[in-house]
């Protein structure tokens, strides 16, 4: 598994269905990429000016809301993962 460094973290982003509009199928390039995910990795945080370490507002299994073109796909075991700034995170879903 992977460990985000810094303020980063690491989201499994939720599958959606296939859209169908008016009975054809999109193609999954055509389809908005989703914004709903899964946090697998939290890193250890960000420092402030003082040097004092700022945990992140996230934690491991949280579900989250990001920002539409945010991060950096990566495939770990054939699973594609999102590395993310903890400022691309919006919203914790509760």
């Amino acid at each position: 598994m992977l460990k985000p460094l810094g303020d980063r973290i690491v989201l499994r982003v939720k599958k959606e269905e296939e859209k169908n509009i008016g009975g054809i199928v999109l193609a999954s390039a055509a389809q908005e990429k989703p914004q709903v995910a899964e946090v697998v990795a939290v890193g250890a945080g960000s420092r402030t000016l003082n040097g004092d370490l700022v945990e992140p507002s996230v934690k491991v299994g949280d579900e989250v809301f990001f920002e539409k073109f945010a991060g950096t796909e990566v495939k770990v075991d054939d699973e594609l993962l999102l590395i993310v700034r903890e400022a691309e995170i919006l919203a914790i879903v509760e």
